[in-house]
């Protein structure tokens, strides 16, 4: 019998988990970028990009929290 875990449970890769990192880091610095326009830009174009900047991470909240409770349950309760 030996005392390593499964291949499922082994440490993944450092790779993998580096892999992740890419979206939070765009959503974030695409929120920092609409409260800055949305702060420093009043008029012009300006607004309508802070708009879309500050939307595009809650739309893509709202579709992960969405996709997140309407998958089914694989735990079975």
């Amino acid at each position: 019998m030996s005392l390593l875990p499964p291949e499922s449970l082994a440490p993944q890769p450092a790779r993998r988990a580096i892999a992740v990192w890419p979206w939070p880091i765009m959503l974030g610095v695409l929120t920092l970028f609409g409260l800055f326009s949305a702060l420093l830009g009043q008029r012009g174009i300006w607004l309508p990009l802070s708009w879309a900047a500050l939307s595009i991470p809650l739309i893509v909240a709202f579709t992960c929290l969405a996709r997140a409770f309407l998958a089914p349950s694989s735990g079975g309760g």
